[in-house]
C-alpha cells in the first residue's frame, strides 16, 4: 500500500475546476462555517458544508485512519468518505477542502492522511484544496486561497463569533421559543447578502453590522431568572462540532445552562501571536515575524470592536481582548507551550472563571497530549486561583459512551447547582 501511495501522483484543483466541482467541507463551528462557505462560494468556489453524521462516519474513519490517529483527524475523515460513499455527488467533480494548522500536533499530517485515505477507498481521482497559511506563501500547486479571500473568510468568521456569543446568552432565557432562531437566520441572510455585494468587510461596516446584530439580540424578549452558567474549552474541534462533542452545546441548553464558547478568532490570533514566540525562543524569519505582527494588529483591531459593540449592552457579557486573556496564564503555564491549543487552553479557562463561567467543560479527543497538558493538567493550578471552579474533562473518541459522557457532565452540572443555591 505504501508503494501505491508514492506512485500514485496527486491530483491538483486546477482553476478550471473551480467552475463545475463541487468542493465539500467538513462541519465545525456551524454559524460561523455557513458565513464561510458564503464568502467561497462568492470567490466562485462551488462550496458545501457536509452535515452527515451517525455511526457509518466514526466506521469509514476507522477503516482508512489509523486508529493512534486523533479523533478529530478520524472523523473529518471519515465524514467526507462518507459522503463521497452516500451517491449524492458526482465523484469525477468533486473536490475536498481542509484544513492544517501546521506545527507539532498531529492535525499537521491530516492533508496527507486524507489522500492517504482516498487512495485506500478508491478514490485517487479526487482533488485535494489545502487551507493552510504555507499554501498563501506559495509552494503550493493549482488553485491557492489567496491573502483577500483568507481575510474575507476571518471577518466572516467573526460575524459568526459574535452571533453564537449573544445567541447562547440569549436562547436560555428567551421568552417566545424561536426568537433567537429567527434572529440567527435573519443576520445569515443579511450577511450573506452584504457578503455578495463586496459591503461587509470594511472597518465602517464591520462596527455599523456589529452594533445592529447586538441590538436585534439585546431586543429579544427574555426571562429574568438565574441558570447555571457553563464555559466550553478544548480542542478546537470538538469543542466547536457537534460531531465530534456528541452535540454538546445542544445538550448543555436542554438541561437548562447556558453555555459560553470562545470563539474561533481567538485560536486564529493565538496560532499568530506564536510566530512571534517562536522568533524569539528558536530564530527565524524577520519578514515573516514583521508580517505577522501585521496580521496580529488586523485581528487585534477586530477583536476589540467586536468587544466594544457587545459592551453597549450591560445584559451581555463580553469576552477580554485577546492580549489581556494572553496574559492570564502569563506564570503558570510558558507561552512557548504552543503545541495544539497549549496556553491558549489554561488562558481560556482561567478568563471562563473570571467572567463568571466557572463550571468548565475540557473536551478533548482521547490521547490529544497538548489538551491533557494544556487542559486537564492544569486544572489543580486553576483550582487553587479560583476555589469555586468546577472544571471536568471529558474525553472523546470512537469507544466513548455518550451516556457516559452526559453522566459525567450531570454530575458537574449537580454540583454547579448546589453551589448556586448556596
Amino acid at each position: 500500500m505504501q508503494n501505491e501511495i508514492k506512485e500514485t501522483a496527486p491530483v491538483i484543483f486546477t482553476s478550471e475546476m473551480k467552475k463545475d466541482y463541487t468542493i465539500l467541507v467538513p462541519d465545525m463551528a456551524t454559524i460561523q462555517f455557513r458565513l464561510l462557505r458564503a464568502v467561497l462560494r462568492n470567490e466562485g468556489f462551488l462550496v458545501e458544508i457536509l452535515q452527515n453524521s451517525g455511526k457509518q462516519v466514526v466506521d469509514e474513519g476507522l477503516k482508512h485512519v489509523h486508529n493512534d490517529t486523533c479523533y478529530p483527524a478520524l472523523l473529518v475523515i471519515g465524514q467526507m468518505l462518507d459522503a463521497l460513499n452516500s451517491g449524492q455527488y458526482d465523484l469525477n467533480k468533486t473536490a475536498l477542502l481542509i484544513t492544517q494548522t501546521g506545527g507539532g500536533c498531529r492535525a499537521s499530517n491530516y492533508i496527507y492522511l486524507l489522500k492517504k485515505a482516498l487512495i485506500k477507498a478508491g478514490y485517487d481521482q479526487i482533488p485535494v484544496l489545502p487551507l493552510n497559511f504555507s499554501e498563501i506563501l506559495g509552494g503550493g500547486k493549482g488553485v491557492r486561497i489567496t491573502v483577500a479571500q483568507y481575510r474575507k473568510g476571518l471577518i466572516g468568521i467573526v460575524y459568526g463569533d459574535l452571533i453564537m456569543l449573544l445567541k447562547n446568552q440569549v436562547i436560555p432565557y428567551e421568552k417566545n421559543k424561536g426568537d433567537t432562531e429567527k434572529t440567527i437566520e435573519k443576520w445569515i441572510d443579511l450577511l450573506t447578502e452584504q457578503i455578495n455585494q463586496g459591503k461587509c468587510y470594511s472597518f465602517r461596516a464591520m462596527k455599523k453590522n456589529f452594533d445592529a446584530i447586538v441590538a436585534d439580540f439585546a431586543a429579544i424578549p427574555v426571562r429574568t431568572e438565574r441558570r447555571v452558567k457553563v464555559g466550553v474549552v478544548g480542542e478546537i474541534y470538538v469543542k466547536y462540532s457537534p460531531l465530534g462533542n456528541n452535540g454538546l452545546e445542544k445538550f448543555l441548553i436542554s438541561q437548562g445552562c447556558e453555555v459560553m464558547l470562545p470563539g474561533v478568532l481567538g485560536f486564529m490570533m493565538y496560532a499568530v501571536s506564536n510566530t512571534e514566540v517562536s522568533y524569539r525562543l528558536y530564530g527565524g524569519s524577520r519578514l515573516l515575524r514583521r508580517v505577522m505582527r501585521i496580521v496580529g494588529a488586523y485581528f487585534a483591531k477586530i477583536d476589540r470592536m467586536m468587544i466594544e459593540a457587545v459592551e453597549t449592552r450591560s445584559q451581555f457579557v463580553a469576552p477580554s481582548p485577546f492580549y489581556e486573556m494572553k496574559a492570564l496564564s502569563e506564570g503558570i503555564i510558558g507561552h512557548g507551550c504552543k503545541m495544539g491549543e497549549g496556553w491558549l487552553l489554561t488562558s481560556e479557562m482561567i478568563e471562563l472563571c473570571e467572567k463568571g463561567y466557572e463550571n468548565i467543560i475540557c473536551a478533548q479527543p482521547f490521547g490529544c497530549l497538548p489538551n491533557h497538558v494544556a487542559g486537564k493538567g492544569m486544572i489543580r493550578k486553576i483550582k487553587e486561583m479560583h476555589p469555586k471552579a468546577n472544571i471536568v474533562p471529558i474525553d472523546y473518541d470512537p469507544g466513548a459512551s455518550k451516556v457516559n459522557q452526559e453522566n459525567r457532565i450531570k454530575l458537574m452540572l449537580a454540583v454547579a447547582r448546589e453551589s448556586m443555591e448556596e
